[in-house]
């Protein structure tokens, strides 16, 4: 884990990590939000949508920022301000691992806080989300 501070933080500064999806994990995150929509939990529906198989959850997927930031991009002194997602492929459970980047585009010296831009990629280079993150620091 990480554990800039905020004087720590440059723009320029990047981070990437990979991240695993899982049948388990799309298991746990039903058991945990109860989201029964068919297109994240049956096969044949997502088929008949269009969809390869069944589409993997877009609030999984975009839980890795929270690694991002609270393990990578500040890391233990990390408070998530905002986010923002746009979802721009749908994910598959054989599109594991996915690439988290994150790169610090502004810092905001006032609110001791900095935005990070990031995107999601799957196994194939393809990207299915982005967007912006703000992110404060806490004191030690």
């Amino acid at each position: 884990m990480k554990e800039y501070k905020f004087e720590d933080i440059e723009i320029g500064l990047e981070c990437e990590f990979l991240g695993e999806i899982t049948k388990e994990k799309v298991e746990a995150f039903l058991n945990i939000t109860e989201d029964i929509n068919p297109l994240h939990n049956d096969k044949s529906y997502a088929i008949k949508k269009g969809y390869e198989d069944k589409v993997v959850y877009g609030m999984l997927t975009s839980s890795f920022l929270s690694t991002l930031a609270g393990v990578y991009l500040p890391g233990k002194y990390s408070l998530i301000h905002s986010v923002e997602i746009l979802f721009k492929k749908p994910v598959y459970v054989k599109d594991s691992p996915l690439s988290i980047k994150g790169k610090v585009i502004d810092k905001n010296d006032y609110f001791k806080e900095f935005t990070i831009k990031y995107e999601i990629l799957n196994n194939k280079g393809e990207k299915v989300a982005r967007g912006t993150m703000k992110v404060g620091v806490l004191d030690e």
